[in-house]
């Protein structure tokens, strides 16, 4: 029996569709159902939305096309398209969907990020691959070392904007768009538009189509949130409770800090129960590791900071704990949407100490209702619940001795990279 082909996907060749079909995909996703005819025209887009929304079909699918119809071959070093993406794991997916929905195509691809050695890197490039992948930093090594030349880039994709500037990347990636031709095909993808983010698409994009996607609240209302005021003290047992009593069999936990993390793994595995942590301090093998484990079930909770999680999309996450609440409450709608991947529902619990409360009240005010409370739990603080004034403030962030690690590794950086001092991916 051959599938039926949603509209939005008629206009594109054969190939693809069968590709589409291959996935099961019966319905386009809002983005994907606005975003695809303008790319196939060849307009430059701006795309509010976050993942989770479908948009890296949405960008993938045009790309594979483009590349297909336009028949110029890619030579050594110099890729006919570029994606620009601030983490390994996010590069590492796109990959995928690359090969994933271009099965039935000759269009080439490869994938580049730091934290692995790049011998093999520069093996691929000088295959000639038709479409690059790649995070900021690795890429401008490889630039600068003459393996990569970016001269004939035709259609240039930038995601996740916005957690490019938190993660410190913005110069970078104007580095990189520097040494890009004037005339191309642009696609800018970003969860928010801070102002230096919203320039900067300015500054990249010609007459742009642009399209949102809520991008405040697109998974709130099927997500069942709750909240636990809990004393600091109490938040590893009443964490360690909760995922052994409650049917938790895909959790995500967020950490404010990497050292955060590393501390509830550690006490999660003390109480029996399977635990890995993803940040920016392991290594690319032990966070694909980690991330693998997660995947198969071999891990039943995996803990992350908010850089590390960015463009994680795995499917089938039951929870998501805050173990700390962010200090953002946009970082609240990126971390619960975890849990509520294409039109599913989740669960989201909150744990509050006295001292993040706060931040609690940004995020209600962001999501314009209470969070429900949950005041059964045998760690249940009132003193939390009640604080205010100086006891709801944060706490001042400490000066880690760790910090001086971190300085020596900035200097090594530095002695690898001829004195730039960018933040690497």
């Amino acid at each position: 029996m051959t599938m039926s082909i949603p509209h939005v996907f008629e206009a594109l060749i054969e190939p693809l569709q069968r590709a589409v079909a291959d996935e099961g995909y019966t319905q386009p996703t809002p983005i994907q159902q606005q975003a695809i005819p303008h790319l196939l025209e060849g307009r430059d887009l701006l795309g509010c939305a976050q993942t989770g929304t479908g948009k890296t079909a949405a960008f993938t699918l045009p790309l594979l096309q483009e590349m297909t119809l336009t028949t110029k071959k890619a030579v050594p070093g110099q890729p006919r398209a570029l994606i620009l993406t601030p983490t390994r794991e996010l590069a590492a997916q796109i990959g995928e969907s690359i090969r994933t929905y271009g099965r039935y195509l000759s269009v080439t691809h490869t994938v580049i990020f730091g934290g692995v050695g790049q011998n093999p890197q520069e093996q691929a490039l000088r295959r000639g691959p038709d479409v690059v992948v790649a995070t900021p930093g690795r890429l401008l090594d490889l630039m600068e070392q003459g393996h990569i030349r970016l001269s004939a880039v035709e259609l240039f994709i930038l995601d996740e904007a916005d957690r490019m500037l938190d993660m410190g990347f913005i110069p970078a990636v104007r580095r990189v768009v520097a040494k890009l031709p004037r005339k191309r095909h642009s696609l800018f993808f970003s969860a928010t538009m801070p102002p230096i983010v919203a320039g900067l698409a300015r500054d990249l994009l010609v007459n742009p189509v642009e399209i949102t996607i809520d991008p405040e609240r697109p998974t709130v209302e099927r997500i069942d949130q709750k909240l636990m005021f809990v004393d600091k003290a109490d938040k590893d047992s009443l964490l360690a409770e909760l995922i052994r009593g409650r049917d938790m069999d895909k959790v995500i936990v967020f950490t404010r800090t990497k050292h955060g993390a590393d501390k509830v793994v550690r006490k999660l595995v003390q109480s029996g129960i399977n635990a890995c942590a993803i940040h920016g301090n392991k290594s690319q093998g032990a966070r694909t590791a980690a991330l693998d484990g997660f995947k198969t079930a071999r891990v039943r909770a995996m803990v992350a900071t908010d850089i590390a999680a960015r463009g994680l999309d795995v499917d089938g996450i039951t929870h998501v704990v805050n173990y700390d609440l962010p200090e953002e409450p946009e970082t609240y709608i990126h971390r619960i949407g975890r849990t509520a991947r294409a039109g599913a529902g989740g669960d989201a619990v909150s744990f509050c100490s006295a001292r993040e409360r706060d931040w609690l009240r940004g995020i209600e005010k962001l999501i314009r209702r209470p969070i429900p409370v949950d005041t059964t739990h045998r760690y249940h603080s009132e003193s939390a619940r009640l604080a205010t004034g100086d006891d709801a403030r944060p706490e001042p962030r400490q000066q880690r001795p760790a910090r001086q690690g971190a300085g020596r590794q900035a200097v090594a950086a530095k002695r690898r990279t001829g004195g730039r001092s960018f933040q690497r991916s």
